[in-house]
């Protein structure tokens, strides 16, 4: 940039910036500015023409004015006359006011823009820089269509200096996030791409800047984009910080070029090329080592600095999630943070551990810091702080340590800050049925909860409880004691009368032996809370009373009482008045066998999604909810389940109830008084539990498979890019691009499945007409029935709404069914095609067996047909702990000491489908130093594995590691598959 010359001071806008501080009041300001104004006006209008020098000074006084918050309706012409100069001053304070003042409606627009083309074909590096500035600071949509085509040859041009490459860089990455419909993708888009390779690590940083935001919209376009961001970060972090001594920031090696070029590699997953993959371990592995050494200096800017690479890092290991080790060592280094003494670092490190949380991998890890993360729940005086930790405990929660987890959270509550309460309160809800193996445990918690925080808990929580008793017979006696108890205390909360009145009132009769408990203590009791209660508290109490009528006849006449007195009968509330006229009466008139009918017990609930889920995914806000799957896989790979599988199965009778919808519609004998029990107009929470009384979708889904002959979505291309990491696992990414990223959950029992899918709006705008619609070929339809919820039809920006996807696996299956995902997006109609990872493992249900009873099923399992051997070369290095993970994650039971070689891997398992259940048998043999016989034939080289039963070696030029895998099943075509699915694992 030139040199500003001694004579460019400007003495009168110094005087008079002088004179405005020096002013005593707000009218004195205003007098003198009024002044100056008048005064400039007048030179402007005057006849004799002003230099160069007088328009810069007027120019900066009417920007100054502008500053200080006084409107300027002057003046933009003689600042556009100073773009045309040919001094760098007047020409800088033209941009400058223009980019402050001037608005995209100006009618001097094509004068600026006249200006700006003739600055950038100057070829002059400073001229060109100030006309790239102010396209980029104005960033109208007429710039755009102005230079969007002009800026990209600017950038790839071979003779432009580097200076104005960064400008023309940071300009169109400007123009590309305000009017990315006016930006030309073509040939330029291939060459900015070695920008990357720049000598000038300027512009490196401005063209990573650029790369991403374009690779974010387009991935497949920028996919060199890796290798090239690889090579560069390596050199970045294996250089000594003297060799980068102009972008060395505190002793850290251009800590803002390797934070973006991590960001880059996020757009993208693991790369496929073997060797860079490894050079970009090598390159997270230095970084992580790094954060290990020493500090070179005490300074806070080093520590930020280096800190701020280590975390970026440590978020690309968690965006791939396919690096165990790194992943382990990720979680070990958040876990040093967690008590460091900056409360910023503490902070991020609770938020990269929530995500972590989620991984098959370092889930386990991650758990081991769990006392320090209670700790800081207890002494963390940053309340942001508090809540991540709260978001971690959720994160890592599982059934080995809920009742811990959820232990903790409620005497946190007891003391949180008010702004969290209510978010605790649905989290403790959530994992307290979630992972509930004993149910009279989870409704203690609940009622707990509401002792503690019962004005933070919503309608959600207690019409969950209520739905949950209902469902289960073991649990409804234990319920109905442990709330009468509850009730006794003088002074309980409203919400804990309503639970009380509505268990009471179904399952009263089942403590009702108990003299402490008789029917009318517990009317008394319920009675007692009545008047202390709101108006749809005393409605539902109504109806307690009613049922109380059916269920003990001996205090029917003083329930009577209570409904004829006149505070029931003319209640000023038109509600309770005529449920209180209309129970009398019923109660009356009606026989035993008729009011029998009428008020018998509530029929269970059918199965949905937890409200209170969906209720705190709508409080935290997409993509702030950290997941928590209830298959979520151990380090070991294996599902977490209680020790004893018959145990948890006898106390939780409806467990596959849990996970599938009964499809079971409502008795046509409900209670119509129940039905009936509400305020005006609407329906009140005592009948319709989560909106229980909302028209069934199963008529319409039946209307969609009738009339079926609907027009088919445009063909698309089917992404199948992520299908296979799912094979060993349940939750994940599947696919995401610059609009849409869609995420999984699973969970599957015997030959029933369920997923979970997010889809999650990117970008800021609205998508419209969304809607889905799952694909299958007819031979798939007949062996995997699946039957999809509908979706909501609208996603705001940066939402995510949820789907449910029920599945059925009728027969063994080859195939997978594609989601076919349409919506409108800024007008155009997006269609994304995605093969579903529904494979045939999912349906595996382990089996434990000993060593003899292996073999012996091993020989009955001997024909030809019934085994599938495939030897292969390991795509990975052997890792006994990430092989184990991988073979439990497959579903089958991992058999230890069976195998007389024990470097082997055996298992054993059933695969579960409606019509038939097969049993399957697997060995896997690895070999680290298989040796391979080449063989040359003319131009090419074919290599064949040679490996004995115990993997002995023929004479070879070459070793690798190889596996032998075995399967033996009951079907030749359930044998084969499987063998396909896992031999690509490893």
């Amino acid at each position: 940039m030139p040199a500003v010359s001694k004579g460019d001071g400007m003495r009168g806008l110094a005087v008079f910036i002088s004179d405005i501080r020096n002013c005593k009041s707000k009218e004195a300001e205003i007098k003198r500015i009024n002044k100056e104004l008048a005064n400039i006006r007048s030179k402007f209008k005057g006849d004799k023409a002003l230099d160069g020098y007088s328009k810069k000074k007027y120019v900066c006084k009417l920007l100054f004015i502008f500053l200080l918050g006084h409107d300027i309706d002057f003046g933009h012409m003689e600042a556009v006359n100073l773009l045309s100069s040919n001094k760098y001053t007047e020409k800088q304070i033209g941009y400058l006011f223009i980019s402050v003042l001037v608005n995209s409606n100006s009618d001097l627009i094509r004068l600026i823009n006249n200006a700006i083309k003739n600055d950038l074909g100057s070829r002059n590096p400073t001229f060109m820089n100030l006309a790239l500035h102010c396209i980029a600071n104005v960033g109208s949509r007429e710039m755009a269509e102005a230079f969007a085509s002009e800026i990209p040859s600017i950038l790839v041009a071979g003779d432009t200096m580097d200076s104005v490459k960064q400008s023309a860089a940071l300009c169109l990455l400007r123009l590309n996030r305000t009017s990315a419909d006016l930006v030309p993708m073509g040939e330029w888009t291939a060459r900015v791409v070695h920008l990357l390779n720049d000598q000038h690590l300027g512009v490196v940083t401005a063209a990573t800047s650029l790369i991403t935001t374009l690779a974010q919209k387009s991935p497949d376009d920028f996919k060199t984009s890796i290798s090239l961001a690889v090579a560069r970060l390596s050199r970045i972090v294996t250089s000594a910080s003297i060799d980068l001594q102009d972008y060395t920031y505190y002793f850290v090696a251009a800590p803002w070029l390797s934070v973006k070029l991590l960001r880059l590699l996020q757009c993208y997953p693991p790369p496929e090329d073997a060797a860079l993959r490894s050079r970009l371990t090598e390159c997270l592995e230095t970084i992580l080592n790094k954060a290990q050494e020493p500090p070179k200096s005490k300074k806070v800017q080093h520590s930020n600095a280096k800190n701020a690479v280590l975390f970026e890092a440590i978020s690309l290991i968690i965006h791939h999630d396919s690096e165990p080790t790194l992943l382990v060592r990720a979680c070990n280094q958040l876990g040093q943070f967690l008590q460091h003494r900056e409360t910023n670092l503490r902070y991020l490190a609770l938020e990269s551990m929530c995500t972590l949380a989620s991984s098959e991998f370092s889930h386990e890890t991650v758990k081991t810091h769990i006392e320090t993360v209670i700790n800081a729940l207890k002494t963390e005086r940053d309340v942001s702080v508090r809540q991540r930790a709260v978001d971690l405990l959720y994160a890592m929660c599982d059934r080995s340590n809920a009742k811990q987890i959820v232990a903790e959270m409620l005497s946190y509550l007891e003391t949180a800050d008010y702004s969290i309460r209510e978010e605790i309160v649905l989290k403790v809800a959530i994992l307290a049925e979630k992972y509930a193996v004993d149910y009279t445990w989870y409704v203690d918690t609940i009622l707990n909860l509401i002792r503690i925080a019962g004005d933070y808990v919503s309608e959600e929580v207690w019409y969950r409880v209520i739905q949950i008793v209902i469902n289960r017979e073991d649990v409804q006696g234990y319920a109905a004691k442990t709330v009468f108890e509850a009730l006794q205390a003088p002074a309980c909360h409203e919400n804990l009368v309503k639970v009380g009145g509505y268990i009471l009132g179904e399952f009263g009769n089942l403590i009702a032996g108990d003299s402490r408990s008789s029917p009318l203590v517990q009317f008394n009791l319920l009675h007692s809370k009545f008047h202390l209660c709101s108006v749809p508290t005393r409605a539902l109490l109504l109806s307690a009373y009613i049922k109380f009528i059916n269920l003990f006849p001996e205090v029917k006449a003083t329930i009577q009482d209570v409904l004829r007195s006149d505070s029931q009968l003319r209640n000023s509330d038109v509600e309770l008045q005529q449920r209180a006229v209309e129970y009398l009466r019923l109660s009356c008139i009606a026989s035993t066998d008729i009011l029998a009918t009428v008020l018998e017990e509530m029929p269970p609930f059918p199965e949905r999604e937890s409200s209170i889920l969906a209720k705190l995914k709508k409080k935290k806000g997409p993509g702030n909810l950290p997941d928590i799957d209830d298959a979520r896989r151990n380090v070991n790979g294996s599902t977490e389940h209680s020790e004893n599988t018959e145990a948890t199965k006898k106390s939780s009778p409806s467990l596959v109830a849990d996970l599938l919808p009964t499809n079971r519609p409502r008795p046509a004998s409900s209670s119509p008084i129940m039905r009936s029990a509400g305020t005006m107009g609407t329906t009140h929470p005592f009948t319709d539990l989560l909106n229980l009384n909302s028209t069934p979708s199963a008529g319409a889904s039946l209307l969609v498979d009738v009339f079926s002959e609907s027009p088919a979505p445009p063909s698309v291309d089917v992404c199948e890019e992520n299908f296979l990491r799912f094979v060993c696992k349940n939750n994940g990414v599947i696919f995401e691009n610059q609009l849409l990223q869609i995420g999984l959950k699973s969970e599957y029992r015997q030959n029933l499945g369920r997923i979970y899918v997010f889809y999650g709006n990117k970008t800021s705008t609205q998508f419209l007409s969304f809607s889905t619609s799952v694909a299958s070929h007819d031979l798939l339809k007949t062996q995997l029935n699946v039957h999809a919820k509908e979706v909501d039809p609208l996603i705001d920006g940066g939402a995510q709404v949820q789907q449910m996807l029920n599945i059925e696996c009728v027969s063994d299956f080859t195939d997978a069914p594609v989601l076919n995902i349409q919506f409108r997006y800024g007008g155009t109609l997006q269609n994304i095609a995605v093969k579903l990872p529904v494979m045939l493992n999912k349906f595996f249900q382990p089996t434990e067996m000993t060593s003899q009873d292996f073999f012996q099923r091993w020989k009955q399992l001997g024909a030809p047909e019934q085994e599938v051997q495939k030897i292969f070369k390991a795509k990975h290095p052997m890792d006994t702990d990430v092989t184990k993970a991988k073979i439990l994650g497959f579903g089958v039971a991992l058999l230890d000491g069976v195998d007389p070689n024990p470097a082997n891997f055996v298992g054993a398992g059933v695969i579960h489908s409606k019509c038939t259940q097969v049993g399957c048998l697997l060995r896997l043999e690895p070999n680290t130093q298989a040796q391979v016989k080449v063989k040359k034939h003319t131009h090419t080289h074919r290599f064949i594995p040679v490996l004995t039963r115990d993997i002995a070696c023929v004479t070879v030029s070459s070793l690798f590691q190889m596996y032998r895998l075995t399967l033996r099943t009951s079907k030749d075509s359930v044998s084969q598959r499987l063998c396909d699915l896992l031999s690509e694992q490893f």
